[in-house]
């Protein structure tokens, strides 16, 4: 199993909304609104690094109001 942890930067005031699009993706386990640097923070969990990197560039990044992502890959 491939883990890794995404930090989303929205567009103002859009956090929920992209929250809610988020948590319906099955490879995203936990998505949270945070403050700070980043607006987000998700976990995904996948079989391969491979599908990681669609989820995130195709599905994430793809989002309306997604402004950048950061993606961390968990070393197990």
């Amino acid at each position: 199993m491939t883990v890794a942890y995404v930090l989303i930067n929205t567009e103002l005031g859009s956090e929920d909304e992209i929250q809610e699009k988020l948590i319906k993706y099955p490879e995203v386990k936990e998505a949270y609104v945070v403050y700070g640097v980043y607006d987000l923070i998700i976990k995904i969990e996948s079989d391969t690094m491979e599908k990681i990197k669609r989820t995130v560039t195709w599905k994430i990044r793809r989002l309306d109001k997604v402004r950048s992502t950061l993606t961390m890959i968990v070393m197990t």
